[in-house]
């Protein structure tokens, strides 16, 4: 008889747990599309209407960071060849002092 009301127990609270889960789930997805759609209608709102002067304003965005990337890129290449001493000190200074910021900035949790 104990045996028996400890399975009907066990089996109720697996249904019930099995509702709670499918309960969180439903709400969890209709959250999700929720947002799907709201984020999808701002884009359109943004993209939609004016779509090209935003496209325009983003792809010359892009080119000035690749630009600006490249250049910077070429710069510190010249840097290096010019002065490998240099940069080699400076790349070691850097290292330093994160590695003391670090340590210094460390809570005692962490040792």
């Amino acid at each position: 008889m104990r045996n028996r009301d400890i399975e009907r127990q066990i089996r109720d609270t697996a249904e019930q747990a099995g509702e709670r889960v499918r309960h969180y789930a439903d709400g969890a997805s209709s959250s999700a599309q929720s947002l799907l759609e709201r984020g999808r209608r701002r884009i359109n709102e943004r993209f939609g209407k004016r779509g090209k002067p935003y496209g325009q304003q983003l792809s010359h965005a892009a080119e000035d960071l690749a630009d600006e990337a490249n250049y910077q890129y070429r710069r510190l290449r010249r840097q290096v060849n010019r002065h490998p001493a240099a940069t080699v000190a400076i790349v070691a200074g850097t290292i330093g002092a994160f590695l003391l910021l670090r340590r210094a900035f460390r809570s005692d949790d962490e040792d």
